[in-house]
């Protein structure tokens, strides 16, 4: 379906406007996750730490409403620039939905619950700066769901994922059945599903699921030294340069070619009035290291 070039414009310029006010979100630590805001050479990097150790950070209805707020918090902060989801729990990343929680369900409970882990997903996958995922342990079920939602995934070695739900009488409902499929194609996909399999670092990568596989240190935190320094890699770029092109990736895998490239016209658009983009070219000009400032 073509999408007229004016509603695509008007689109993608309404998305670039929330950016017109800033907020302070302050290193925090909430019950079920914190949050730490970097300084120094690392400021402009939001670390959310998954951390609720006896359940293995299972999804439980506290951490689910902790991370649905500050996905809508970090929305709308101008100053971060990169965030990595991480674990503060050894050898888990996520082990998937708290089954515990949902046996006190009532039926009519279960599908707005799921509906609000899928929300999650697609609210880390919206987000405009990049979002790494760092998995030094164990990604299941609802928790592999919330590392799909993320733009770069880092894996150890030692990690082991899966979509697990069938084991268990149901199926992947946070986003698992769509993202999956689209990253390794639906015959491996399925299998995986069908199976509950979980799969390795290692394998990941090979299939392209995560970006890198790194192997685990005495610390436990390999996945996450290296998504620290992706991370770094992606700070001295132009902030509004790299939220537009997330933005045209996102919106055009979907779309046909066509299409694809009038998104990126409009995105293009946004960046050509920026002050980033006219100390871009002077800094090249007088050969130096260019200072962005997201504006």
């Amino acid at each position: 379906m073509l999408v007229p070039k004016t509603l695509i414009r008007h689109l993608i310029k309404c998305s670039l406007s929330v950016r017109t006010y800033s907020s302070a979100l302050k290193s925090a630590n909430l019950s079920e996750v914190c949050v730490d805001s970097l300084k120094g050479n690392d400021s402009g990097i939001i670390v959310l730490g998954l951390n609720r150790p006896k359940a293995r950070n299972a999804l439980g209805k506290t951490i689910v409403s902790e991370l649905t707020d500050l996905l809508e918090n970090l929305k709308h902060l101008d100053d971060a620039r990169v965030v990595i989801l991480r674990s503060l729990v050894p050898g888990v990343f996520c082990a998937g939905a708290d089954l515990k929680e949902r046996l006190e369900m009532k039926e009519d409970e279960v599908l707005p619950f799921v509906n609000r882990l899928r929300f999650i997903v697609k609210s880390t996958e919206s987000l405009p700066m990049p979002v790494i995922a760092a998995l030094d342990g164990l990604a299941v079920g609802g928790g592999f769901e919330m590392a799909l939602g993320c733009d770069i995934i880092v894996a150890s070695n030692t990690c082991k994922m899966g979509l697990v739900e069938t084991k268990v009488g149901i199926l992947p409902g946070a986003g698992g059945t769509q993202k999956l499929p689209r990253l390794v194609g639906p015959a491996f996909a399925k299998e995986l599903i069908f199976t509950a399999r979980t799969i390795s670092g290692v394998e990941a990568y090979e299939r392209g699921i995560v970006n890198y596989v790194v192997e685990q240190n005495e610390h436990n935190d390999a996945a996450y030294q290296k998504s620290l320094a992706v991370a770094r890699s992606i700070l001295p770029n132009a902030p509004v340069g790299i939220r537009m092109a997330k933005k045209a990736i996102n919106k055009s895998m979907d779309v046909d070619i066509n299409t694809g490239y009038t998104i990126e016209e409009a995105c293009y658009a946004q960046v050509i009035s920026t002050k980033d983009r006219i100390e871009g070219l002077a800094a090249f000009r007088e050969k130096r290291p260019p200072k962005f400032t997201g504006s």
